[in-house]
C-alpha cells in the first residue's frame, strides 16, 4: 500500500496550489477517497471526500474555494485549492476514508503529507 502526496508549496494569501495524491496497492477504483490536513498545533482534520462516481463532500470552511477529484486512470485524487487563507497552511494528506479512524488517523499513518504554506 502506497500513498504519496505532491503538489505543496508557499504562496501567498489569495493564491492557487493543485494538491496530488497518487494510490496503489489496494483497490482504489471501489474506494472513498479523502483530503485531511493538520495545520501546526492542530489535530488532523477532514477536508474534503469523493466517492466512487465523483461526488464531492466538502467541510465548511473550504467549500467554494477547493475541488477534489479523482482520475481512476492513473489512481489519482487532486485537491485544487484557491483564494487560500492562512488557515489552510498544514501538511496535507490522501487516504480511503474507510480507513480513517481514531486509531489510525489519517495524518501520519501511511503518506508523507504535502506541506502548503500560506503567507
Amino acid at each position: 500500500v502506497q500513498l504519496v502526496e505532491s503538489g505543496g508549496g508557499s504562496v501567498q494569501a489569495g493564491g492557487s496550489l493543485t494538491l496530488s495524491c497518487t494510490a496503489s496497492g489496494f483497490n482504489f477504483q471501489d474506494s472513498i477517497m479523502g483530503w485531511y490536513r493538520q495545520g501546526p498545533g492542530n489535530g488532523c482534520d477532514f477536508v474534503s471526500s469523493i466517492t466512487t462516481d465523483g461526488m464531492t463532500y466538502y467541510v465548511g470552511s473550504v467549500k467554494g474555494r477547493f475541488s477534489m477529484t479523482r482520475d481512476n486512470a492513473y489512481n489519482r485524487v487532486n485537491l485544487q485549492m484557491k483564494s487560500l487563507k492562512l488557515e489552510d497552511a498544514a501538511v496535507y494528506y490522501c487516504a480511503p476514508v474507510a480507513w480513517v479512524g481514531p486509531a489510525r488517523p489519517a495524518c501520519g499513518s501511511w503518506g508523507q503529507g504535502t506541506q502548503v504554506t500560506v503567507s
